[in-house]
């Protein structure tokens, strides 16, 4: 007759072997399935029953408020028994097996005095001998909890045969139940540290709103997630992207984040500068350090102490002058031009460029001591193309400003941002802000819609006329590149060069560009540009 309350009968004895088969087969599906200790514990007591005929099998774990141990997974019993199965260390022999980790057997609950049937009453209990088996679940030398289980006196299976297979199961729930805890462990660690970095990831993202950089690309917030890591440390920082990206603002960001925000932001346009001024920019000068000093100058290194220097355009830099900048690096001091007296500056360097400076060391043009002075910590900002999903908050964004600049009140249809976001703009940010604002300024109606932006788009682009003789391409996702750059412009740009010796400002203002409108053609025509000794 089965014990009263057993879900099965024990089998024949030539049944044990394949039964343990099929226990420890199932038990290994389960896991595979699923790391769950209710699922799977709970299933794994309900199969050692049905199976081994050891039945009410309960997993008791320690509970961390009081210390004492209490019935956590069980199958077979009811759920006031369970609400009963609660145990101090070394009461009862689950208890005992707990506080002393050695398992126990009990042959004759009725004969056993430290056996307390609080979980289950003896009533409960088949009228003939029961046994009890209690084993410690161990990982790493530490008692977890206890794997109890009752079993009739009156069978045809050895006792160590079920000890075995209850050994095994106990191993099986100890590396369960510690990969678990490892798991959440870990999952509270990267929990913790998203929530962590989310925030500094808000506070850097508000920081450069405030800064006005808009976006929210992947490639944005990787940009600027490097931004914040930086930000408190002295160590320079070398912002590398193409004409328009936005490195001023970064830099600024960078700035507001770091503890130096109540300090001066001092920015300087290293391709803005003649060659004969740069000391003096710079480094500042004495009064009558040379023709025209009427009155000592500040340079922008004193202007910045303690806070930060942002040198646009670092490449443009002139040999002599880089020497000077690498020894202020070094040392942190700077001299006056017309002094001798050296002055203790404390600035953070922020560099920019949208050249490869490799290629201006290889050829010469740009010091490679410098270079590794400035190249400390490369942040790359994506160009707009890489980040066509922040067209649409960058539309919006300029369109709000030119609304409160020129007192307008337009706005730009879905279709219409829908073009400007399959535009290629090889001018980036600084070129789609001069789009909006010439679509704004143009627009007779208070709604954009796609064929407007269309008309600027194309007018962007300086379509030409196809061999054929017909209008060329008007669609704008096949728009040529900005700025297209005739081969006839050569003649005129390489006579301007050389007649300003070489000084590529002086030659954009004589051509009634800016530089980088210069050095733009420059790169696409390939022409070489060599300043002349002076």
């Amino acid at each position: 007759m089965p014990e009263n309350g057993a879900v099965g009968v024990p089998p024949p004895p030539r049944h044990w072997a394949q039964h343990e088969r099929l226990l420890m087969r199932e038990v290994t599906k389960r896991l595979g399935r699923s790391l769950d200790p209710s699922v799977v514990i709970s299933e794994m007591l309900h199969l050692l029953s049905e199976l081994l005929g050891l039945n009410r099998g309960r997993v008791l774990l320690r509970d961390p408020d009081d210390g004492s141990i209490a019935i956590r997974y069980a199958y077979g019993l009811t759920a006031a028994e369970v609400a009963r199965g609660r145990f101090a260390a070394g009461e009862g022999i689950t208890g005992q097996v707990f506080a002393s980790g050695v398992k126990a057997i009990v042959q004759d609950i009725d004969a056993e005095p430290a056996f307390l049937c609080r979980t289950v009453e003896r009533a409960c209990l088949p009228q003939e001998t029961v046994a009890f088996i209690a084993l410690p679940i161990d990982v790493a030398g530490r008692t977890l909890g206890v794997l109890g289980v009752h079993r009739l006196r009156r069978r045809d299976r050895a006792l160590a045969d079920d000890l075995q297979v209850l050994e095994t199961m106990a191993i099986l729930v100890g590396q369960l139940l510690e990969l678990n805890r490892l798991v959440a462990e870990r999952t509270t660690t990267l929990e913790t540290e998203n929530r962590e970095l989310k925030r500094a990831l808000e506070r850097t993202t508000a920081v450069a709103r405030a800064a006005g950089v808009v976006g929210e690309s992947k490639a944005l917030l990787a940009a600027l997630a490097q931004i914040e890591r930086v930000a408190g440390t002295d160590a320079t920082v070398l912002l590398l992207g193409e004409s328009g990206t936005g490195k001023e603002l970064l830099a600024r960001t960078l700035h507001l984040l770091s503890g130096r925000r109540d300090a001066p932001f001092v920015k300087l346009n290293c391709a803005a500068v003649p060659e004969n001024l740069f000391e003096s920019e710079l480094f500042g000068h004495e009064k009558g350090a040379f023709t025209g000093a009427t009155n000592a100058r500040v340079g922008r290194f004193e202007l910045a102490h303690r806070g930060t220097l942002f040198l646009d355009e670092v490449g443009e830099l002139p040999i002599a002058t880089q020497a000077k900048l690498l020894r202020v690096l070094q040392e942190r001091v700077i001299e006056r031009v017309g002094s001798a007296r050296e002055r203790a500056v404390d600035v953070r360097i922020v560099a920019a460029t949208n050249r490869d400076l490799h290629a201006l060391v290889s050829a010469g043009r740009f010091r490679l001591d410098l270079f590794y002075r400035l190249n400390v910590l490369p942040i790359t900002l994506p160009p707009l193309r890489e980040r066509p999903e922040d067209v649409r908050a960058l539309a919006r964004h300029f369109i709000s400003q030119l609304n409160q600049t020129y007192q307008r009140n337009v706005a730009l249809t879905a279709q219409a941002v829908d073009v400007l976001g399959r535009f290629p703009w090889p001018g980036n940010v600084r070129q789609l802000a001069n789009v909006i604002e010439r679509i704004v300024l143009l627009s007779d109606s208070p709604v954009i819609g796609a064929n407007d932006v269309e008309r600027v788009l194309v007018a962007e682009a300086r379509v030409s006329i196809d061999p054929g003789g017909e209008p060329g391409v008007t669609d704008v996702q096949r728009a040529p590149r900005y700025g297209l750059v005739m081969e006839d412009d050569r003649s005129r740009i390489v006579a301007a060069i050389a007649q300003a010796g070489g000084n590529k400002t002086a030659a954009a203002r004589a051509l009634g560009m800016t530089l980088r409108q210069l050095d733009y053609r420059v790169r696409q025509l390939g022409i070489p540009v060599t300043r002349k000794p002076r």
